[in-house]
């Protein structure tokens, strides 16, 4: 398990990909799953960095840990920022072009797709967005 607690600015966003994709990649996991395990950590820090604090700058912790059998990547963004829970908002209608759907909520929608697991709770006055991907291998039993 690996923890990285820096301010939520979306400045520190390559910071942020650079220690999630640097502890995938040992573990294993290959290109389109780094692709987007990249794609869903850009979406949830830049909610928190864009968000969560207002207009007020605060931290965020990403906490990084693997499982074996099957091999899992499991990632946590905590903050202290106002409560929000972004698997309360439905998704995206289905059968409207990209180009009309409504402005947020792209992003969770996206991350619910890729992950295997997505889960929040507001504990201890933080919210804890936990996201979990299983390498491909794993689910086709290949190894």
């Amino acid at each position: 398990m690996k923890r990285l607690e820096i301010p939520a600015e979306k400045a520190r966003l390559t910071e942020v990909i650079g220690f999630v994709l640097d502890y995938a990649e040992k573990l294993g996991f290959e290109k389109k799953e780094l692709f987007q395990i990249k794609l869903c950590t850009e979406e949830v820090f830049v909610n928190v960095a864009s968000y969560a604090y207002g207009a007020d700058t605060g931290m965020i912790t990403v906490i990084a840990d693997g499982s074996e059998e099957p091999l899992t990547l499991t990632l946590s963004f905590i903050d202290s920022g106002m409560p929000f829970d972004p698997l309360a908002k439905p998704d995206p209608a289905k059968k409207r072009p990209l180009s009309q759907a409504k402005k947020g909520g792209l992003g969770i929608f996206l991350t619910k797709r890729f992950m295997d697991e997505v889960s929040y709770a507001y504990q201890d006055g933080r919210n804890i967005l936990t996201i979990s991907k299983k390498h491909s291998k794993a689910e086709s039993g290949h190894e």
